[in-house]
């Protein structure tokens, strides 16, 4: 049995969340087909990260699930996204061939809504960048993490919403109503050698790496590769290893941090008790950026130069949104009459990314002011970095709100981390956002917003599909016989 588009009729008893809800049929390839009575006009599919929000994620879940149709609503503590999003669309493939005419008005019509912290979004945008869709899902994100800076980007706000039915409904509107924007995707490459225990492949300590961060080979000499990616951030020293505090933190006592304002508190809190504020005394120099790191950027497709990076730089921000820690923008808005060099304002789809130094925290303090930026670096389609044996034998690094504590090499090791851009996303934008696209009528370009347009389409087009992957990849194996349109 199929649909036939010719019988969907509006029914005038709408309750208004039809717009949003779509079919058991679709999800479920052996249920009973039952005709329905209207075309979603915004159907959509609902992630939600129970464990964000303190007791908030789990009240949204059941608030979705009330409103909408329950197979479109998943618990990310207990359904994989890649699984999801992979039979999805495998069944509204195999209903297209069988001539539903639904199916498609759902593909076509699809929008994604992300519950969660930033890293939870980013990895709902790597699962869907991995499938590949000539026509991906728009994403939107509900902020019920701590600095949610993915949500504040695109005008959703930064605070934790309300979790009841009415809050819902108010959301699911804007998402409605809301745009689209292309943003930039940036893929992620680190070669570096893992210690193993004698006669086996496993790494000791196993690293706890970013959902989007993924283990890809092993070469004969022992280097392990990873490849991910971020949208919003690559971050790495102070405000990462503040970060990876945080997180442990939480872990070990998750009882303390309930709520967004007690998470905040204890943030602020081990910025302090970490010395950060007065980094000169506190921290040895062999933290400083300069010193744990050579730097190479691309100004231009192919052509790669040294960084030159201030001694006192001790935490590093490579910046593709507006929104950094709680909705501050590091960049800030160079000014025409007094630059130095040819800064321009940060666009999330020009293929650049902002690469901003921080002395200290006190130096983070500045964003809050109106003219407020950290120290700019570079404007770059893409970084290198190139660790080897230093004074230290770790660092910390951060993407998208994940952080993690980066071994450095010993001996002639070395430890590579390259960032290069891959691709966009569609992501869902509302209200006053402060992010920008290049292509806005309203925003007056620059010469670089124009520079080597073509040659950045050969680069994208040149790079290898096993280099676009991102986070999931490898669990998306369909039949052979069996390919997801393009169409």
């Amino acid at each position: 049995m199929f649909v036939d588009l010719e019988t969907v009729i509006c029914d005038s008893e709408d309750d208004g969340l039809k717009d949003f809800r779509i079919p058991d049929y679709i999800f479920l390839s052996e249920s009973e087909v039952k005709k329905p009575s209207h075309v979603p006009a915004s159907p959509v599919i609902v992630f939600v990260n129970s464990r964000s929000g303190g007791q908030l994620g789990g009240e949204l879940l059941i608030s979705y699930q009330t409103l909408l149709n329950n197979n479109q609503v998943f618990d990310l503590s207990e359904n994989a996204p890649n699984k999801v999003l992979h039979q999805l669309y495998f069944n509204i493939e195999k209903l297209k061939r069988d001539g539903d005419s639904l199916a498609p008005e759902i593909q076509r019509r699809l929008r994604i809504i992300v519950a969660g912290g930033d890293g939870t979004a980013g990895w709902i945008l790597g699962v869907i960048s991995d499938l590949n869709l000539a026509q991906p899902p728009p994403v939107a994100t509900v902020p019920l993490g701590t600095g949610n800076n993915l949500p504040f980007a695109f005008g959703w706000g930064k605070k934790n919403p309300g979790t009841d039915p009415e809050s819902v409904k108010m959301f699911l509107d804007q998402v409605r109503n809301a745009k689209e924007m292309k943003v930039d995707s940036w893929h992620v490459l680190m070669r570096m050698k893992v210690p193993r225990e004698e006669g086996t492949r496993d790494p000791i300590p196993p690293l706890e790496l970013p959902h989007s961060l993924h283990e890809d080979a092993l070469d004969e000499e022992g280097y392990r590769t990873f490849r991910g990616g971020f949208w919003n951030y690559f971050s790495m020293g102070m405000d990462a290893q503040v970060s990876y505090a945080f997180h442990n933190e939480r872990k070990l006592h998750p009882e303390k941090f309930k709520n967004q304002a007690a998470n905040q508190t204890a943030y602020a809190k081990l910025t302090c008790s970490q010395g950060w504020f007065w980094a000169t005394l506190s921290h040895p120099s062999s933290s400083n950026i300069a010193q744990l790191a050579k730097i190479w950027i691309m100004r231009k497709p192919g052509h790669w130069e040294v960084l030159s990076v201030p001694p006192t730089i001790r935490s590093i921000i490579c910046l593709n949104l507006p929104s950094f820690s709680g909705g501050l923008n590091p960049w800030g808005k160079p000014s025409r009459r007094h630059r130095v060099k040819e800064w321009t304002r940060l666009y999330v789809d020009d293929g650049f990314l902002e690469i901003v130094g921080f002395r200290n925290a006190w130096h983070g303090v500045v964003l809050y002011a109106p003219s407020g930026h950290g120290t700019r670096l570079a404007q770059a389609r893409g970084i290198r970095f190139e660790f080897h044996k230093s004074a230290t034998d770790h660092t910390f690094m951060r993407m998208d709100g994940e952080p993690w504590k980066q071994p450095l090499p010993k001996e002639n090791d070395n430890v590579i981390v390259e960032i290069s851009c891959s691709g966009q996303v569609n992501m869902l934008a509302t209200g006053n956002h402060p992010s920008k696209s290049v292509n806005d009528p309203s925003t007056p370009l620059t010469p670089k917003d124009n520079e080597l347009d073509s040659d950045e389409e050969e680069v994208i087009e040149g790079i290898s599909e096993e280099r676009k992957k991102f986070g999931a990849a490898s669990s998306f194996q369909l039949p052979e016989d069996f390919h997801i349109s393009l169409s």
